[in-house]
């Protein structure tokens, strides 16, 4: 098989991009047949026109200029398409790697040919790629935005509101829910903005504005370190610009 493609070649959870473009742009380029041996690659969609594998390797290809990166660093190196690339390529090879064996009776699984799902041929068991809703809210007061920070932000980052939609749970209540637990305010007026995924390791990220409805900001010690309104034209230092969180408050701040 001598088809050409494109790889995303992922390393000790570090993925390969090529630093001289004569071998592709971002990720290598190449045969189906070159990693072949690394494992069953799978065809994660296209790059550059071109289908394009993901596979795991056990150290990076000798014959081919590049270095490894982080996946959220390849933003910056290789753009939204190339970073949303490699998100999916994580997902999935996690994904089939956390699932070699049946969840209900331990049998070996296998890869259905015909979609992302494993398959256990002993009870029929079906394991899709798991997908984890989150919900983001940035409530505004008149001029201020509401920001916060979590103890495992980069020092001195705030961002919007977040949390992971619970079983039984609509996004629109995991939105109210959220935002009354972390900082005891209550909202109104919800307005979609936009979804991402995030590979972080397999969140969906779905957006919302929303206006301030009362209450005094009180923050959740376990979860915010520290919570405030903040003047459009002062904020204080945001998320970078891989996360929807940052284009949120930006548009917010058009």
């Amino acid at each position: 098989m001598s088809e050409q493609c494109y790889w995303v070649l992922r390393c000790d959870n570090q993925f390969f991009i090529v630093t001289d473009e004569s071998w592709g742009k971002t990720f290598p380029h190449g045969q189906a047949t070159d990693y072949g041996n690394a494992g069953s690659p799978l065809l994660i969609g296209k790059w550059q026109g071109l289908p394009c594998y993901a596979t795991e390797i056990e150290q990076i290809p000798e014959h081919v200029p590049g270095e490894l990166t982080l996946l959220r660093p390849l933003y910056g190196i290789g753009g939204a398409e190339a970073f949303a690339l490699a998100g999916r390529a994580s997902q999935l090879m996690d994904w089939r790697r956390n699932h070699r064996f049946c969840g209900r009776c331990g049998t070996p699984t296998e890869m259905k040919s015909d979609e992302f799902a494993m398959i256990c041929p002993a009870c029929g068991l079906l394991a899709y790629p798991r997908i984890s809703p989150a919900v983001m809210v940035l409530v505004s007061r008149g001029d201020d935005l509401l920001l916060a920070r979590s103890p495992h932000f980069r020092p001195g980052i705030f961002s919007a509101l977040a949390g992971f939609v619970e079983a039984g749970e609509t996004i629109e209540h995991c939105a109210v829910r959220e935002v009354r637990e972390e900082v005891g305010i209550e909202i109104a007026n919800l307005r979609y903005f936009r979804s991402q995924p995030w590979p972080f390791p397999d969140s969906l990220m779905i957006a919302f504005f929303a206006d301030y409805a009362g209450g005094e900001i009180t923050p959740d010690p376990k979860e915010i370190e520290a919570a405030d309104w903040f003047p459009r034209s002062a904020l204080p230092p945001l998320p970078d610009q891989a996360s929807i969180a940052r284009h949120l408050i930006d548009a917010a701040c058009r």
